[in-house]
């Protein structure tokens, strides 16, 4: 291996290498995968002076530290932390040089979950099926980070962008997705019909990257039984048994038996990444195009 690698010194409660996923694979039973906040990570890719299909890290809450074994440039971005370069304050939301040697240390989120770390040249696990993502739901990908692991990187594609700092939205206070009925809408009452888009809910800490879990109001079906299974999307409203809610994010199986009511607007997924357990939660329904 060349010297073009990091290596985990702290791997975090939860970080793993991501890019924009498998999209295309679903009828062989591969979900999508790639980042949460896709937004943020091709902010911190053009920073890095990276393609936007370069592999970055993605951690959850509690950040990350990453040895450098060759001077690399980084830049940090998603939900705002502090950052250090060999124990020295960094900025966050802009290319940073890490020298050969020093460790960058990622800490832990003060709002929002996920944060994003780019390198110059992207991370350059193998490939699987086209992405070199993990996917937790199917184990494709690399596994989650642990401390010790060693991680190649690419040879650079570009110079870091020239900026000083660059604009992110603020993790959500209040998370509000916008939905379209059905495709199941027909297998609730109209009291739960009218709940969903009038009652307000929570983001549950059960939540994860396959998906976003809620507290609140159930759902009360007019129909009982299941549903042969059938083929399930990105942001799909999946009521389970217990009646709570639940959106499918990236890792979500391609498939499933319970009733989906609503589908969410792609578009509100990355802040849907980025709440946190307890955030308000409001749906509002939109028409159809």
């Amino acid at each position: 291996m060349t010297d073009r690698a990091l290596v985990v010194v702290r791997a975090g409660a939860l970080t793993t290498v991501q890019d924009r996923g498998r999209p295309g694979h679903a009828h062989l039973g591969v979900p999508r995968s790639g980042a949460l906040d896709p937004p943020s990570a091709a902010l911190v890719n053009r920073l890095a002076g990276n393609s936007p299909d370069a592999a970055v890290l993605e951690t959850t809450l509690d950040g990350c530290a990453v040895r450098a074994r060759s001077s690399v440039t980084v830049a940090v971005g998603g939900a705002p932390c502090p950052v250090t370069v060999g124990g020295r304050p960094a900025p966050w939301g802009a290319p940073v040089r890490v020298p050969a040697g020093e460790v960058l240390e990622v800490g832990t989120a003060v709002a929002g979950v996920r944060t994003y770390v780019a390198v110059s040249g992207g991370v350059a696990v193998e490939p699987v099926l086209g992405s070199r993502s993990t996917d937790l739901l199917s184990g494709l990908g690399p596994p989650p980070l642990t401390d010790g692991t060693v991680l190649p990187l690419g040879a650079p594609a570009g110079p870091p962008a020239r900026t000083d700092t660059a604009p992110q939205p603020a993790p959500p206070a209040e998370l509000v997705l916008r939905i379209t009925p059905g495709p199941r809408e027909d297998w609730f009452t109209p009291r739960a019909l009218s709940d969903l888009t009038t009652v307000a809910y929570r983001v549950s800490p059960a939540s994860n990257r396959i998906g976003l879990r809620t507290e609140g109001p159930t759902l009360e079906r007019s129909r009982a039984g299941e549903l042969p299974s059938e083929g399930m999307v990105l942001g799909a409203v999946q009521v389970p048994p217990d009646g709570h809610p639940l959106i499918f994010l990236a890792d979500h199986p391609t498939t499933g038996g319970y009733p989906v009511p609503a589908v969410v607007h792609p578009a509100d997924l990355a802040g849907a990444a980025q709440a946190r357990p307890g955030t308000p939660l409001r749906f509002v329904p939109v028409r159809r195009r």
